[in-house]
């Protein structure tokens, strides 16, 4: 009985289709999407900042890699600038891409707060819909205002 040699090609062909398939089906079986941001921050009439002693501007968030049905907090405190109480608001604009707004949402716990001069902690959620599709990176600017309190 004679036994068949396979070439030594043959058997790398058939190793690497082999790793082709398992990285293929594994790309398959993977059902998440990461959504990486960057916000910029402005305060009008108040300070943002990082720190309870209010030192550290807040001018940027990155909120990292989100995926769909995420949520994610991050904590800033807001100084009134003024020395009158002022009350706090928070608006999103320039949304890139612009659809992007329709699946995140944006929102705090101090909306409406009268702030006396001094500084509050306050705490931005962003969320992200489970239904987003089509939008891989995304960026907003983040508008808070102190307004005179009446």
């Amino acid at each position: 009985m004679a036994m068949q040699k396979i070439h030594v090609g043959a058997i790398l062909a058939i190793a690497m289709t082999g790793v082709v398939v398992s990285v293929l089906a594994a790309s398959l079986l993977m059902a998440y999407q990461s959504i990486p941001n960057t916000g910029n921050v402005k305060g009008v009439g108040v300070g943002v900042y990082w720190d309870s002693d209010c030192t550290n501007n807040v001018t940027s968030i990155n909120w990292g890699f989100l995926e769909p049905g995420a949520t994610d907090n991050v904590t800033v405190y807001i100084k009134n600038e003024g020395n009158i109480p002022v009350t706090l608001s928070m608006t999103t604009d320039t949304w890139d891409p612009t659809s992007a707004s329709e699946n995140i949402t944006l929102t705090w716990n101090r909306e409406s707060y009268v702030l006396d001069p001094g500084s509050v902690q306050a705490i931005l959620t962003l969320s992200v819909s489970s239904d987003i599709s089509g939008v891989i990176e995304f960026s907003f600017n983040i508008v808070i205002t102190g307004t005179e309190y009446a």
